[in-house]
């Protein structure tokens, strides 16, 4: 059986399963060089990706459009989309779960624009089925719990029995929306945002774009625990607010700082409001858990884009609550078309998606601008021209990477042991020099140098330099001493695992910068062509072929 999922507001995208496997997921942002971010927009895009996998509208049995909190002009949920060169309402699915539906998995139908009785699913059931169907938990027919905590939602823990294929919501963890992190760091500087003369969509760009920045920035602070009762206090006066007024606590906190919290700079007051946060979760995670439960022995996934803050993830695999945390790399928006086929899949009887996270568009070459010199080059040539040169290469191979971190396939790589390479890939790239640039580690050497150094293929936890270490690979140490790792093993079928285990054989260090191959404010490159046409880096490196242009990077 075909199941075709469907994104359509932000984040856009279309994922199809087949039979209980991922054929694949295309992210919207991920084509043509497109805006993070980026919305379905035109109902033709679904037709044109499946006929890019040599599928049509006509081999799917059953379309799935994942719920949003837009309406029309009847009051019902609705996508406003393209279609035959118009505007139209696209009919989906709530946002999230109503008291009087059949549970969390509530299945509505729709008909019309060609997808003849579509089925739709919560945006929150997206996140939920999604994370918990591509864990391991899944796969070996275990219960565990979920946490889906997403921008217009409160953290919701939920229990997913195997056996039975039973969803249940256990109950609201804080009463603090997704988008408040975001929302209060954009009420100062760096992140303050001016909404004069914006437009709606690029407001949500760039309050989607804030909180992964100022996870990074809360490194240039410290974490004021004292300043705890204060927000507590906060969190009492402004509990009931709705949604649209979460920023008013941050509005607060600006007006009032000499008072409420003298002496934090911007970075104490972000690092602060974040270890809040992060305390809070944890605290009511334990007592949900251990309170309702008392048998141990829990599993636990984390989905929404909350589960994008490595921080909190790392907080919460720490503690040793559960005996295992999963976050899959498309916790977010990313996944959700993935995650609402899924819900139309686990409805019908399977509950593990199988899956790899290299499902994206495929890479093409397209047609180089002047100056490009192209070779053959093997990964082992490759591993060597990294060591001796020393100069940052973009590699491009294969399938894109599911969800917003770069793992490889669609990555600049560069070797960490130079004082400057952070500085110069953030250069690169126009982003700001306190932004990190994260290790790629094989899997077996990993815990010699970090801590905990466990397997993290999805660079989605956090981990701390061992002893000596931070000082053989300066640039991907991040100014609190901590490390955004991704981990990959040298038996991984992947030219970049080739790439990296050749490295170490070659430099004694198994450890280099990876960071996205990507225009600024764009998703990943689709071709080397676009590559060569930013010109960022003197080399290029795809599937075999080394190209080259001294003139630029």
């Amino acid at each position: 059986m075909l199941i075709c999922g469907i994104k359509a507001s932000h984040d856009g995208g279309v994922a199809v399963i087949e039979d209980g496997r991922l054929l694949f997921s295309y992210e919207i942002e991920k084509l043509n060089n497109g805006e993070r971010y980026s919305s379905l927009g035109d109902l033709e895009r679904v037709t044109e990706i499946l006929a890019a996998e040599g599928l049509s509208p006509a081999d799917i049995d059953q379309f799935v459009v994942d719920g949003w909190y837009t309406k029309d002009a009847a009051g019902n949920p609705a996508v406003e989309v393209n279609s035959a060169g118009l505007p139209v309402q696209f009919r989906v699915a709530p946002y999230l779960e109503s008291p009087g539906d059949d549970g969390p998995l509530q299945r509505h139908t729709f008909s019309g624009h060609g997808f003849d009785n579509y089925a739709g699913y919560t945006h929150v059931a997206n996140h939920l089925i999604g994370t918990y169907c591509s864990s391991p938990f899944a796969a070996r027919g275990e219960d565990a719990f979920v946490v889906v905590w997403d921008g217009l939602i409160t953290p919701r823990l939920y229990q997913v029995r195997a056996a039975t294929r039973e969803v249940s919501f256990v109950e609201d963890l804080l009463p603090v929306f997704g988008g408040s992190f975001a929302a209060f760091c954009s009420r100062f500087e760096p992140y303050l945002l001016n909404t004069d003369d914006v437009t709606s969509d690029t407001y949500i760009r760039q309050h989607l774009s804030v909180a992964g920045k100022a996870m990074a920035y809360a490194a240039k602070g410290r974490v004021e625990t004292g300043a705890f009762a204060v927000f507590d206090d906060l969190m009492a006066e402004f509990r009931d607010l709705p949604v649209d007024k979460v920023g008013v606590l941050g509005d607060k906190v600006a007006a009032n700082r000499d008072e409420l919290m003298p002496g934090l700079s911007n970075a104490d007051l972000i690092a602060t409001y974040q270890g809040y946060i992060g305390h809070n979760l944890l605290q009511r995670l334990t007592s949900a858990v251990r309170g309702r439960f008392p048998d141990g022995g829990h599993n636990l996934v984390l989905g929404g884009g909350c589960a994008l803050n490595i921080k909190w993830n790392t907080a919460i695999r720490a503690s040793e609550v559960f005996r295992e945390v999963f976050v899959p790399p498309f916790p977010n928006d990313a996944g959700a078309a993935i995650g609402t086929a899924a819900c139309e899949m686990f409805r019908r009887g399977r509950t593990a998606l199988e899956w790899d996270v290299y499902s994206g568009p495929r890479i093409t070459t397209g047609t180089l601008p002047d100056g490009w010199r192209a070779r053959p080059c093997d990964e082992r040539q490759l591993a060597a021209l990294l060591h001796t040169e020393g100069e940052p290469v973009v590699v491009l191979s294969g399938r894109a990477e599911l969800g917003p971190r770069a793992l490889g396939n669609r990555s600049i790589l560069a070797p960490a042991t130079g004082t400057r390479m952070k500085d110069r890939l953030n250069d690169i790239k126009n982003r700001a020099q306190y932004r990190p640039v994260a290790p790629i580690c094989l899997e077996d050497r990993a815990p010699e140098i970090f801590d905990p150094g466990t397997p993290d293929p999805y660079m989605i936890f956090e981990h701390r330099m061992r002893p000596g270490w931070a000082e053989r690979v300066p640039a991907v140490v991040h100014l609190d001493g901590t490390a955004r790792l991704q981990t990959i093993a040298s038996t991984q079928d992947t030219d970049t695992a080739r790439i990296l285990t050749a490295y170490a054989e070659i430099s004694g260090v198994p450890v280099l910068c990876n960071t996205s191959a990507n225009l600024e404010g764009r998703g990943f490159f689709p071709d080397v062509e676009s590559a060569a046409r930013w010109g960022g880096t003197r080399y290029i490196w795809s599937e075999g072929t080394l190209y080259t242009n001294s003139r630029v990077g």
